[in-house]
């Protein structure tokens, strides 16, 4: 991990951006802390230059929280190299979407599958990064989406003791199975009238997870319409258990 700037926000939260070998990569800290604080991962589903305004509000949610926050660039965003096939995938997608048609199982596959396998080890690899750093500490949460990476990181990286995930986009079925094993508390929140979701598969998803916490937060709007205090229920959430 190499930090390539520093600043300090207004409320003293601390943003220092760093690469971690190819991947560029945010990590925002409380601006006193007395105690090493817990992490919670700002997964999203774009490039981080675009996504910052909501990504920087997210985290200074989070620093009033006491907790550190870190979001890296996912593959084939932002500047990373992007994947034809997946470009491909895209198009057919919003194709489908534009003309009101359902979208096929084969699209979704071809979009995410890839993604996750690719993205999910960079999620792992930052936080073998990210732990051993001064002033933060466990345990860990995921908050965000893209909730098939959410789902993988849940059954693989025994890290992360909580997560946030947001049903806003595509899940291929395959995923249904891991979903069944994921056992950590969640707290999933669903957009009803989000237009590019498949809102049954979404339900059918928060149906398969095998936790014995979990919780569905829905609320009517579309895809950034979250309600603020749907968000404010999400940060209850990480409280009671990563403080």
């Amino acid at each position: 991990m190499r930090f390539t700037s520093e600043q300090r926000l207004d409320d003293g939260v601390l943003e220092r951006e760093f690469t971690l070998g190819e991947v560029p990569g945010i990590l925002w800290t409380p601006g006193s802390a007395s105690a090493p604080a817990p992490l919670i991962l700002l997964g999203h589903p774009g490039g981080l230059h675009k996504m910052y305004p909501r990504l920087v509000a997210r985290a200074r949610h989070s620093a009033a929280e006491g907790f550190a926050a870190a979001t890296i660039e996912l593959p084939g965003s932002g500047d990373r190299p992007r994947s034809a096939a997946a470009e491909q995938a895209r198009a057919d997608l919003r194709r489908a979407l534009e003309a009101g048609e359902p979208v096929d199982d084969a699209i979704v596959d071809r979009l995410v599958l890839p993604l996750v396998e690719k993205a999910v080890p960079e999620w792992q690899a930052a936080l073998d990064a990210l732990l051993p750093l001064p002033g933060i500490g466990g345990p860990v949460g995921y908050s965000g989406g893209v909730i098939a990476i959410g789902t993988r990181l849940a059954v693989v990286e025994p890290r992360i003791s909580a997560a946030v995930l947001f049903a806003g986009s595509f899940v291929p079925r395959a995923l249904f199975e891991e979903a069944r094993r994921v056992t950590i508390p969640l707290h999933v929140l669903l957009q009803w009238d989000d237009e590019g979701n498949d809102r049954q598969r979404a339900l059918d998803l928060f149906d398969a997870f095998g936790s014995k916490e979990k919780t569905l937060h829905a609320n009517l709007g579309g895809h950034t319409g979250v309600p603020q205090f749907a968000g404010d229920a999400a940060a209850q959430f990480f409280t009671r258990h990563l403080s």
